[in-house]
């Protein structure tokens, strides 16, 4: 039986006179792209550019929020009220609505970014706001989130169809959550071992933690990060790996 899974990556998190990311190169090997929404990165050009670019290429587009933080890329925790999340989410989804409309595109799905992303996954009452805030704009988004987390559960308590995601590059503790970016192997950095933690999610449903510990484990879409050195070919190498698996990429879409 063949098998299928979404493959995201965020994009469009340039800024003005600032290029991060290979997005172009990126948007050939990818179903889903988590496009940044002007808060942690990304500018209305930016934006435009890369909701065109995705429809060129044929990848589902999701808005990318984040907290506003260009100078930490979104990944310092703020001590925002549930309420102001809220709100902020409501703001950069229909930031990118906009765009995808100007280009008679559809938007498929809602990602939340870095601190706000990692504080959802264990705090329902942050969980609910984004839960709530995606489902009073459009109750037709999926919503991505951490497998096992407080988002999914508010998200499907909000009526939203929501993604389990995993991460290929990225490793996991005991309690199913990644491993902090400021501890050592928190990164994984070579495409044989993200193939390996990938193919353990798809066909046992666990992942081993960095403990070693087997953690039961959802997978619907896979996260792949495009700031990487070398991403492109980490991205490229995945897809084959995949393949030979005789698993195939595809997005997970909206209803229609």
């Amino acid at each position: 039986m063949e098998r299928k899974i979404d493959l995201n990556c965020d994009m469009g998190e340039s800024f003005g006179a600032y290029t991060f990311g290979e997005d172009e190169a990126l948007m050939k090997s990818i179903t889903s792209a988590n496009i940044a929404c002007g808060a942690h990165a990304g500018d209305p050009n930016i934006m435009a550019y890369t909701v065109k670019l995705a429809k060129e290429n044929g990848v589902s587009i999701g808005a990318h929020p984040g907290f506003p933080d260009l100078s930490g890329f979104g990944r310092r925790m703020i001590d925002f009220s549930p309420e102001e999340i809220y709100q902020m989410v409501v703001y950069q989804i229909g930031a990118l609505h906009a765009f995808c409309r100007a280009h008679n595109v559809r938007m498929n799905h809602v990602k939340p970014h870095g601190a706000m992303y990692n504080l959802a996954a264990k705090n329902r009452e942050v969980a609910n706001a984004i839960a709530k805030a995606i489902a009073d704009f459009d109750q037709e988004l999926i919503l991505f989130g951490l497998a096992g987390s407080y988002l999914l559960d508010e998200g499907e308590q909000a009526g939203l169809s929501v993604a389990s995601e995993v991460f290929a590059d990225r490793t996991y503790q005991d309690d199913g959550s990644l491993t902090p970016r400021n501890m050592e192997g928190a990164l994984i950095e070579t495409t044989q071992q993200a193939v390996e933690q990938v193919k353990q999610m798809l066909t046992e449903g666990v992942v081993t933690s960095i403990q070693g510990k087997h953690i039961p484990i959802k997978a619907d879409t896979i996260c792949v990060h495009g700031d990487g050195p070398s991403a492109v070919t980490f991205v490229k190498e995945l897809n084959v790996s995949l393949q030979e698996e005789g698993i195939t990429t595809a997005s997970i879409k909206a209803t229609e």
